[in-house]
């Protein structure tokens, strides 16, 4: 009896998990102006007005200089697509996207299904919260859709995961450029292509192929344009802005300050920039602008 009772639970506990999935499949399936597929088409237009700004121009000189690469080993177009979309994706990054022990698979699944909730996006809550295995694989999932090859999964520590960028320049090694999608076990100077991680540990680093996402997933209308306006106002600052940014957004999610006191802090950072690029100037004013004037975000 307690066999056919376990049994009986079981059949309806993956029932369930069908009807689930089948739903979500279903609500993600048709094409629509706010869909995956036109979110990543936006980004990249958006990339090539990006590239020409001063902070992606410096951040690619100083990337190419780190690594020894010249213009020919590496594609300045990939590059803006990998560095927006790492700034956009990482934990606090102007995404909103903000880290958290869940123990989920690495795969981005979870993330997906807490944004199809997301109706009204707010700048001072997180749209959604996942790991650091979590991120990672988000945004290799969204580099390659983007039409970038070469990004996967690095495990620094067996307790760690963060994503990395293998390039393959002719008649050189191969390079591999750590891309840490949380600030975990590293500190206010380490970013983008940081040295902290050994990224030679893993033999192999398989470039994430996994379809996390359909093309026609939707968002909703406001959590859409949220990404895209988010892309116009940081898109074009500097690495160390960006970096400066995100400790400010992490604060305001954590409650280790508020937005007014994390605006304040922003113009204070403005203020002390002197010789700094307009867009520098322009991504601390909106920010400040929006957290003063931050509405609540709903479910």
């Amino acid at each position: 009896m307690q066999n056919r009772i376990i049994s009986s639970v079981c059949r309806f506990t993956v029932l369930i998990a069908i009807a689930c999935a089948s739903a979500f499949a279903q609500s993600t399936g048709p094409s629509s102006q706010t869909s995956l597929g036109n979110l990543v088409a936006a980004v990249q237009k958006r990339s090539k007005s990006i590239e020409n700004t001063s902070g992606m121009r410096q951040g690619y000189q100083s990337f190419t200089a780190a690594f020894r690469l010249s213009p020919h080993d590496v594609s300045y177009s990939d590059y803006v697509l990998v560095r927006l979309f790492y700034e956009a994706t990482r934990d606090a990054g102007f995404w909103n996207l903000h880290w958290a022990i869940t123990n989920q698979p690495p795969n981005s699944d979870r993330i997906w299904q807490q944004w199809h909730a997301v109706q009204q996006p707010s700048v001072t809550q997180q749209t959604a919260t996942a790991e650091c295995d979590e991120l990672s694989a988000l945004y290799a999932f969204l580099v390659r859709r983007a039409g970038v090859h070469g990004v996967g999964l690095l495990w620094p520590y067996p307790n760690h995961t963060v994503a990395a960028w293998v390039l393959r320049p002719s008649g050189k090694p191969e390079v591999r450029v750590i891309v840490p999608t949380s600030q975990i076990f590293l500190d206010v100077n380490d970013s983008f292509g940081t040295r902290k991680f050994n990224a030679y540990k893993q033999k192999t680093i398989f470039e994430y192929s996994r379809r996390d996402a359909p093309d026609g997933y939707e968002f909703s209308e406001p959590l859409f344009d949220f990404f895209l306006s988010q892309i116009d106002k940081y898109g074009g600052a500097t690495d160390s802005t960006l970096q400066q940014l995100r400790y400010l957004r992490e604060g305001v999610f954590l409650k280790y300050w508020t937005p007014k006191q994390a605006a304040a802090d922003a113009i204070r950072r403005r203020n002390d920039l002197h010789s700094g690029t307009a867009e520098d100037v322009a991504a601390f004013e909106n920010f400040a602008s929006d957290m003063r004037s931050a509405p609540s975000m709903s479910h």
